[in-house]
């Protein structure tokens, strides 16, 4: 068997190379390896400094995600990394590419550190609910300086080596020839007779401003990061450093990562890093099936979210065509998509080059015979079936037959759309999330007849949009608008029941939604739901069926845009006050209605909004709608401001209990009857059979 570590000499340099591809993860084998290689170099007397560098694309990326949730192997990294930083003679880290996690922990080990140009170094951890937990709280502060650790390690986001170079975090950044320059400069040590230089041996002092600094940091990512627990022992990790002597810091940090590891948190946001990229492996799709490159774009409709769609793909470098009716749509559109790129400019998201780039690929056209040559349309057009259907069949007769044709419906049944063309097997949905261009989200929904090819290109294209595609079925709201209808339907009915809707907003802000329910409508518009559940063939003919909102749209108060819904909003600045007369009007018409108002405290409006979503997932995973309880737990938290940390609805199902869920909905079922709260068959299945979620396989 190959070693993925090994040791050679180029004259008095050792060179210890590590090649574990595709990213040099931190695996057993090479933590072995790395032990081994820096032993033997140090008792190989002709050997005066050692060079550690990466084959392949990257320097370590980080541990081996094959390991996650597995009993840790010996040896351990930080027993790795005290050998290598321990080292008598001096070594040299060699980066390229991404220097992630252990592999940024395992760099700082190292005695000295040389760069290519345009490589990023990051501590990542806090995405996963964790801290660094092998020195990374406590050498990245006395290197590069406490505020640049802080924000660092509390963000978890990379950063470019040539910015860090200040910091004394690079020693060098060259273009090119790495490993050379990083052997001449292990040469330039041995002939200067330089020592090791290890980053644990630096001292920190208590500055005049620590305790403000430290209480500000606090204050700002229990706002930022809201209900997360690893940013703020992260904080606490790193006033160690100032605190106490390495070897104590080093311990407490030690001791927080494994209570951050341990912990449901954690848990969750693991589940999401795998889940997010398990859905693209399709439920159903052979693995050899890799589908087309799409060339060219038409949009049908330049409004606010054609205007959108069409950024993602001239983003991207893909040329696309608006199709609207008239010349005055179409200028306006174009005027509304360059003055986006241009707030990106302003914002500092991208350059002026970029932005003209990006123009520059989108043109216009009021004339459907100019598609007849792109590979792909996607219609962004009114939210009607008669309209949509007539779309549809105008492009199967302008596009050439090869073209797949998609529409970016929230609700509709795409596969009577597709029935309107002459080539089902290539149409399907695109169901984009406002705002397009920024939203990661992008369901893909598979119709009856849809092609493997036609399924596998649209994937492969969302990946090149920079979209986080998940497959769906067809169904009147797919996954996440099916499950959102439910969310909202238990909002409004406590609106009736008596709890406002500040109440309700800020129960389940606090339980960690980015947005309250009613004030997510607000701001999307209550127009755009009323429209919605009027095209549903299906609809509850229940009187009590989301009254609060419809009342509402036909009193035109229809959000931020009319200055008034569920709250009032000032007209200059848009901030949201609570409007007494709706609280009126709502209490009113329960009265009309003859419900009982009552005073409801927060965790019912928590659990019933949460549990309505969990029961209608799993009769989205039932019906096979979903392929798998993580691909819902995807669209909940990249299009709907579900909390990471919460890991998706299905994923805290699992966490609290799915014995409890169901105990919690026959409990509701009770009191407010069959209609709504009827428990799902998968559910009760999943519970006798003491399985969770994660556990039910689709047998489609």
């Amino acid at each position: 068997m190959t070693t993925p570590v090994s040791l050679t000499r180029q004259g008095k340099v050792g060179l210890i190379a590590i090649n574990n591809p595709p990213v040099n993860a931190l695996s057993q084998a090479v933590r072995q390896g790395i032990i081994e290689c820096v032993l033997q170099a140090q008792q190989d007397d002709e050997i005066k400094a050692i060079v550690l560098y990466c084959e392949g694309r990257t320097f370590v990326a980080g541990a081996d995600i094959s390991e996650f949730g597995k009993a840790p192997m010996e040896p351990h990294l930080p027993d790795v990394l005290h050998q290598v930083e321990s080292c008598t003679k001096p070594l040299v880290a060699a980066l390229h590419g991404t220097a992630l996690g252990g592999g940024l922990e395992l760099a700082l080990c190292s005695h000295y550190r040389i760069a290519l140009a345009g490589s990023k170094v990051g501590l990542p951890e806090v995405n996963l609910g964790l801290i660094p937990g092998s020195g990374g709280t406590q050498r990245l502060p006395r290197i590069a300086g406490v505020e640049k650790a802080l924000e660092m390690i509390t963000s978890g986001r990379p950063v470019a080596v040539e910015s860090v170079v200040e910091q004394n975090l690079i020693d060098q950044v060259v273009e090119k020839d790495l490993v050379t320059a990083a052997v001449g400069f292990a040469e330039t040590l041995i002939a200067d007779q330089a020592e090791p230089r290890r980053v644990s041996e630096i001292q920190l002092s208590k500055s005049e401003g620590h305790d403000q600094l430290f209480a500000d940091w606090r204050a700002k990512l229990k706002k930022k990061a809201a209900g997360q627990q690893a940013p703020q022992y992260a904080i606490d990790a790193i006033e160690n450093t100032i605190l106490l002597p390495f070897d104590e810091g080093l311990q407490k940090e030690r001791e927080m990562f494994l209570a951050c590891r341990s912990s449901e948190q954690s848990r969750a946001m693991r589940h999401v890093f795998f889940a997010e990229r398990e859905v693209v492996r399709v439920p159903g799709l052979a693995k050899d099936i890799k589908g087309h490159d799409i060339a060219s774009v038409a949009i049908i409709g330049a409004g606010t979210m054609g205007g959108g769609i069409a950024m993602c793909f001239a983003s991207a470098g893909i040329p696309v065509l608006l199709v609207e009716m008239t010349s005055e749509n179409l200028e306006r559109g174009l005027a509304m998509i360059k003055d986006r790129y241009q707030q990106n400019v302003a914002r500092g998201r991208m350059s002026e080059q970029q932005l003209q780039d990006c123009i520059a690929r989108i043109g216009g056209t009021c004339d459907y015979a100019d598609l007849s040559e792109v590979d792909l349309v996607v219609e962004a057009a009114f939210e009607s079936m008669e309209v949509k259907r007539e779309i549809f069949s105008r492009l199967d007769q302008a596009c050439k037959p090869e073209a797949i044709l998609a529409s970016n419906t929230s609700y509709l049944d795409i596969d009577q759309i597709a029935a309107s063309t002459g080539r089902p097997d290539k149409v399907l949905g695109m169901h984009f999330f406002s705002p397009a261009n920024i939203m990661k989200l992008l369901e893909v929904v598979r119709t009856r007849e849809i092609s493997d090819e036609s399924l596998a290109t649209v994937m492969k294209l969302g990946k090149r949009i920079g979209k986080i595609s998940v497959a769906v079925g067809v169904c009147y709201g797919f996954v996440g608008n099916r499950m959102y209808a439910c969310y909202g339907r238990e909002a409004q009915a406590l609106l009736l029941e008596g709890a406002t809707p500040e109440q309700i907003d800020k129960a389940m802000q606090s339980w960690g939604m980015a947005m309250g329910p009613l004030s997510v409508v607000d701001m999307s518009g209550l127009d755009i739901g009323y429209k919605a559940r009027r095209e549903n063939p299906n609809r509850s003919d229940d009187p009590l069926f989301f009254r609060p909102a419809d009342m509402l749209v036909e009193a035109d108060r229809l959000g931020q845009k009319t200055g008034s819904g569920f709250y009032r909003y000032d007209s200059e600045s848009r901030r949201k006050e609570v409007d007494e007369q709706v609280i009126g009007m709502i209490r009113d018409e329960a009265e009309r209605l003859g419900v009982t108002q009552r005073t409801i405290g927060d965790e019912e409006i928590q659990q019933r909004l949460i549990f309505a979503m969990i029961n209608e997932g799993a009769r989205i995973l039932e019906e096979g709608i979903a392929g798998r309880s993580g691909d819902i737990d995807v669209i909940w938290i990249n299009g709907y401001g579900f909390p990471r940390y919460r890991g998706g609805p299905m994923q805290y199902a699992d966490e609290i209990g799915l014995d409890k869920v169901l105990q919690g909905i026959k409990a509701f079922q009770d009191r407010l009857g069959d209609r709504y709260w009827k428990p799902a068959t998968l559910l009760e299945e999943l519970v006798a059979q003491d399985k969770k979620f994660s556990d039910w396989v689709s047998k489609d």
